[in-house]
């Protein structure tokens, strides 16, 4: 689903090519997008409304006031849009675009879109193709930032063979994605994340753990990769089928296996994100079999285990690292003390006995300590929705 999250507008102008946009919907919800649909008046011809609505998921837009007087607000689209798509681009429609003439819905939406989120693909006859205003209309959309999925070679609806043929759903997709790809903000960054529980040993079938599931470093881990990164996920006991798929996986059980890991892939790293809950102390002797039930009561004898955040810490060099801190008293205090002490760039912190935080939930509820004092308060959200505010800060640093 690599257009995970993406707020898809798919504009449809009047060309015999918009019969392909069923197709395109479905190949976009597939990807994990979120699509609405505007039109001109004169696209519904050649495509139902009905048809649009079912598979979008969304109704279908075309004039500014629904038939009950209300408003179809244009800004408000283009804001929620991540990414608009004009296809099929028609001759008349992209002139308009070209020239600032703005006479419909679909183009008061594309005049209220900011740059860098524009797609077109042209569909016409081959020498309306052709023709020296339509190239250089094209060429004024390409230097506006507008980015061209180019017509192709092929057998057109006049029944003449030319370049003028609608780009095929599957790879006007696959050039949408590679585009985003290219120009994500953290495209050739290598990213190291730390996530879920370390079981410390006390026995061969008995350990020393936490209710720790791995959830939100493992979201962490997947907001960066959707940023384009590469990333590392070194990993206690977690539910893989979080994980998406492309992320490189350093399964660990210990702290001293951790920390090796981590240590092992740090030099490498340009963002490190500690966000695993590490045990902090484990059995000083390891039991060689199991140990019998023989006894009322027994010790055991701890040993501290490695800070493997101030270890990194001391090794930063231009790295950004940033730690997590789970407090039940004094959080702020004990956070920034936790930042400065491990040299950190940010810490997240949370408290526990909040409803809905901490260990287990899919939901998280976190405050952003900066070195300069400033907080960032984010209320009890889905934890991927807390990576994404978590990297998004991380981005800022860059």
């Amino acid at each position: 689903m690599r257009l995970r999250r993406k707020n898809v507008l798919v504009g449809i102008s009047a060309g015999i090519a918009a019969y392909k946009i069923p197709v395109l919907i479905r190949l976009l919800k597939k990807e994990g997008a979120e699509v609405r649909v505007i039109t001109t008046s004169e696209a519904q011809n050649f495509v139902t409304p009905l048809t649009l609505s079912t598979l979008s998921g969304n109704p279908v837009l075309s004039e500014f006031y629904d038939k009950n007087g209300s408003w179809n607000n244009h800004v408000e689209l283009a804001l929620w849009s991540d990414i608009f798509l004009l296809a099929p681009a028609t001759l008349n429609t992209l002139a308009k675009m070209a020239h600032g003439i703005c006479d419909n819905l679909l183009l008061a939406t594309y005049f209220s879109m900011k740059k860098g989120k524009i797609y077109f693909a042209p569909a016409m006859d081959l020498d309306m193709y052709k023709h020296d205003s339509t190239t250089k209309n094209i060429q004024m959309l390409i230097k506006t930032g507008a980015v061209e999925l180019p017509a192709q070679n092929g057998k057109l609806a006049s029944g003449l063979s030319g370049f003028g043929r609608m780009m095929e759903p599957s790879e006007i997709i696959q050039k949408i994605i590679d585009h985003q790809l290219d120009n994500l903000p953290l495209k050739g960054q290598k990213c190291l994340v730390s996530a879920g529980p370390t079981y410390e040993p006390i026995d061969p079938v008995r350990y020393i753990g936490n209710y720790s599931s791995g959830k939100m470093g493992v979201a962490i881990a997947n907001a960066l990769f959707n940023k384009g990164a590469s990333v590392t996920l070194v990993h206690g006991p977690i539910d893989k089928n979080l994980v998406l798929s492309g992320l490189e996986l350093r399964p660990i059980q210990s702290a001293e296996e951790m920390q090796f890991a981590m240590e092992a892939e740090f030099d490498k790293a340009d963002i490190v994100i500690m966000a695993a809950a590490v045990a902090d102390y484990r059995p000083k002797n390891v039991g060689q079999e199991k140990m019998k039930k023989s006894k009322t009561e027994i010790s055991l004898e701890l040993v501290k285990n490695p800070d493997i955040l101030l270890n990194l810490g001391k090794r930063k060099k231009s790295q950004i690292l940033v730690g997590f801190a789970l407090e039940t008293q004094d959080e702020f205090e004990n956070a920034k003390k936790k930042m400065i002490g491990k040299n950190l760039d940010f810490i997240v912190v949370n408290n526990p006995k909040n409803e809905g935080a901490g260990f287990e939930h899919n939901t998280n509820q976190v405050s952003i300590i900066f070195p300069n004092d400033k907080i960032k308060e984010v209320p009890k959200s889905q934890k991927s929705e807390i990576a994404e505010i978590i990297v998004d800060e991380i981005v800022a640093l860059k």
